[in-house]
């Protein structure tokens, strides 16, 4: 088996596109599981290093798998570098936009809004422990906890390491010398404690994002009095917990469940 077979293959359809704005890629696809509902929600944020190339196609095929499971699943698309707007700080607020019109999808789809859990890999794992701190604002629903998979955790790290071509300093327009404030407010690691639950899980495999990052994140962020917990997947490396054919994927639909 190809273990990169969902970043090529065409997801199962969605129960519904929906737009979350006017602009071109404020959209998110929503699938609901069978049964009446209300049904437990996992707002889902996808990776590719903020980059307009990667969309949220490759991660249809584990919100399928999470829909034949029970929960639904609103994945969200956002502007990313190379569009108009994309980067810092249009792509956070497109994600806390779509995140927000939750409540207005709630008063149509069967969806239980007491049991929203985040789950974002890579950049999307960066994106919703940003959502997560910012998990007060009155727009938001209440987010019983995130699960961020290989998450890009530290940005100032990811950027004195030159990981993905240099994209960090893109991302936010320049060098964390060059816009400080860019970087303390889009830094997980800068924004601990986030006040909310958190489950990381981290291939030591991985060597597009290090399992390094999440390691010093746990170990701030718990520091500072968040409940966060790190599990270690020893054997697998970037793609193995957005894959639902891999073996590592069932311990993610664990920590989601362990969540709610």
């Amino acid at each position: 088996m190809d273990p990169l077979w969902m970043l090529e293959a065409p997801p199962p359809a969605a129960d519904a596109r929906l737009a979350y704005g006017s602009g071109e890629h404020h959209f998110g696809e929503l699938r609901l599981p069978a049964g009446p509902g209300p049904h437990p929600t996992v707002l889902v944020v996808h990776g590719g290093f903020w980059r307009a190339r990667y969309g949220l196609e490759h991660v249809g095929h584990l919100c399928a798998d999470l829909a034949r499971r029970g929960f639904a699943t609103w994945s969200l698309e956002y502007r990313r570098v190379g569009h108009p707007g994309g980067g810092w700080p249009g792509t956070l607020e497109d994600v806390v936009q779509g995140a927000a019109h939750l409540r207005t999808l709630a008063r149509t789809w069967p969806l239980d809004l007491n049991q929203v859990v985040g789950l974002g890999h890579s950049a999307g794992g960066h994106l919703i422990l940003c959502l997560a701190a910012r998990h007060r604002d009155t727009g938001l629903p209440p987010l019983r906890g995130v699960v961020p998979l290989a998450a890009v955790s530290d940005v100032v790290r990811v950027q004195e390491l030159g990981l993905g071509s240099g994209i960090v300093e893109t991302f936010f327009g320049g060098t964390p010398a060059q816009v400080p404030g860019h970087y303390q407010r889009g830094s997980p690691l800068a924004l601990a404690p986030l006040g909310v639950r958190q489950i990381l899980l981290h291939g030591a495999l991985d060597d597009i994002v290090p399992l390094a990052l999440s390691e010093r994140y746990q170990a701030h962020a718990a520091a500072l009095g968040d409940d966060v917990r790190l599990i270690t997947l020893p054997q697998a490396a970037h793609f193995e917990v957005i894959n639902p054919r891999a073996p590592e994927w069932e311990q993610v639909v664990e920590a989601l469940r362990a969540l709610l």
